[in-house]
């Protein structure tokens, strides 16, 4: 059965099905990006580049003394709102000779597809992860040298996790390493022996193991002069949607083409309780969130 919006000729491509391949293979691809280092729950509906996610935030009301004659003073709700700009705007294009045949091939699981779903997660993760760098709050530079570096390491993350219990951030606590930094962490006996590390799918969305309340993971795609970053989802918002794919006879070549575009864009979200607010009914953005914390790691030669 063909649609009414469908080429004839290539009645069979069923686009639904690609775009649910898609967001199946592409998120376990994601670490900055994802659900466990940031929440999606504010996308909305997503239509086009430029559009803006609001997110209200309601300040906590003042707890009073009853006493009498005065009775008590009812407060007013009051929100801060918070913009989330769609800033990127990505796309994917496969060019194939015949769309029937690709699709009932191997579809997305082909080897020149994965890799094209590899590059936009790259793309994206890579985004999130400069987003939640530049407004986490700096730690001192971590000095280790190679016969101290598991301890040194470990001991910078518990360093992390005083700090963010001081400002009461609330468990489901993550933290991302580089590549080195995991390297000499894992040979820690804390999180060579954690129950996590080495458990199937395990390696999903870049986890290395579970460690003091973190959900400790990996990733290549480190901001620039970060080395370990620690925080809580709550505090960085990920708004994602693919535009679903389109299929149609190519302008310059004898083939046909199937492409999507990859909406998104990130934010980091201001609490009440932790963030300044301004005269406008907005928050200081320009202070780092007291919510993500990142440090450095000095190398010894």
């Amino acid at each position: 059965m063909a649609f009414s919006y469908q080429n004839p000729a290539t009645h069979t491509f069923v686009p639904e099905l690609w775009d649910a391949q898609l967001l199946t293979q592409f998120d376990p691809l994601l670490v900055w990006a994802s659900p466990i280092v940031s929440n999606n729950k504010y996308e909305g509906e997503i239509r086009k580049k430029g559009d803006v996610v609001h997110i209200n935030s309601l300040l906590r009301p003042s707890v009073g003394d009853y006493k009498l004659p005065e009775g008590m003073t009812a407060q007013r709700p009051e929100t801060v709102d918070q913009k989330l700009p769609i800033t990127k705007a990505k796309y994917l294009q496969v060019l194939v000779e015949d769309a029937e045949r690709i699709q009932l091939a191997s579809g997305l699981d082909s080897p020149i597809n994965q890799q094209m779903i590899r590059s936009l997660a790259r793309e994206a993760d890579t985004f999130m992860g400069g987003i939640i760098a530049k407004s986490a709050t700096a730690l001192p530079t971590v000095k280790v040298t190679p016969e101290i570096a598991p301890q040194a390491l470990y001991s910078a993350i518990l360093d992390m996790m005083l700090a963010l219990d001081g400002n009461d951030i609330p468990d489901g606590r993550y933290v991302v390493v580089s590549p080195r930094v995991k390297r000499h962490l894992i040979e820690h006996p804390a999180i060579a022996n954690s129950a996590a590390y080495g458990e199937t799918g395990v390696t999903a969305n870049g986890v290395v193991a579970r460690l003091a309340g973190f959900t400790v993971l990996s990733t290549t795609a480190m901001p620039k002069g970060v080395d370990i970053v620690a925080g809580h989802k709550e505090f960085a918002t990920y708004a994602s949607q693919f535009s679903g794919f389109r299929e149609g006879q190519s302008e310059n070549y004898r083939a046909d083409y199937i492409d999507t575009l990859h909406l998104y864009g990130g934010k980091i979200v201001r609490c009440p309780e932790l963030d300044t607010k301004l005269p406008d009914n907005t928050f200081d953005e320009s202070k780092p969130s007291k919510g993500i914390l990142k440090a450095a790691v000095e190398w010894a030669a």
